[in-house]
């Protein structure tokens, strides 16, 4: 077991076609935001789709479990901060993101509703030879909806602990969720959403409505 993230954060547009499929820039350095460590939830519990929300969707990420307190990481020692992996969803409320983005607001409402961080338990980063060449499968009802592989990030996990780092110390437990696959969709009351990453786990949960 690993301690509890004193933080979660969460990498934007960290994939190609994700990027062009909501029509937003390709970044030329790595966008990230918080979500509250109240957000999460475990393997098997259910995602709450809060009333007045609009559309929510989900977002099949790899999650990277911090192992120690540290700062100011180069990347050549960013793997000897890793704990581990674990298989998230970034749930994410659309329409008000869309807003947000129109407004220059925040995102800390659109991402921070409780429940909206499923993730299952960790896999020990002994036992996950590369991280950087897993393959990511989401399925809604059975169905294939995202599929990708951590080799198509933009900005690979090394650059993402060492460039997070210099910002924000990170703490042991802390989860650095790496970006999401083209396919994002919307999540409906009595649907189940299943993740699978290689050499990481399966995630599980239900959908209902508040």
């Amino acid at each position: 077991m690993y301690a509890e993230p004193t933080k979660i954060i969460c990498v934007g547009r960290n994939y190609l076609l994700h990027a062009r499929e909501l029509n937003n820039d390709v970044p030329a350095e790595p966008m990230f935001f918080l979500k509250p460590p109240s957000s999460a939830i475990r393997n098997g519990q259910s995602i709450v789709l809060p009333p007045g929300a609009g559309r929510v969707d989900f977002e099949a990420e790899l999650g990277v479990v911090i192992s120690d307190r540290a700062a100011r990481i180069s990347k050549a020692e960013a793997f000897d901060h890793v704990l581990g992996y674990v298989v998230c969803n970034d749930v994410t409320a659309r329409e008000m993101q869309d807003r947000a983005k129109r407004s220059g607001q925040p995102w800390s409402v659109c991402k921070g509703y409780d429940t909206f961080f499923p993730m299952s338990e960790m896999k020990h980063a002994r036992e996950v030879s590369d991280p950087g060449q897993l393959d990511i499968e989401l399925r809604l009802n059975g169905e294939q909806r995202q599929k990708g592989n951590t080799r198509d990030m933009i900005f690979p996990i090394e650059r993402l602990i060492s460039d997070i780092s210099r910002v924000m110390t990170l703490e042991r437990g802390d989860i650095i969720a790496t970006g999401t696959p083209s396919g994002i969709g919307q999540l409906h009351p009595g649907d189940k959403v299943v993740i699978s990453i290689e050499s990481v786990g399966t995630l599980s949960s239900n959908v209902t409505g508040s």
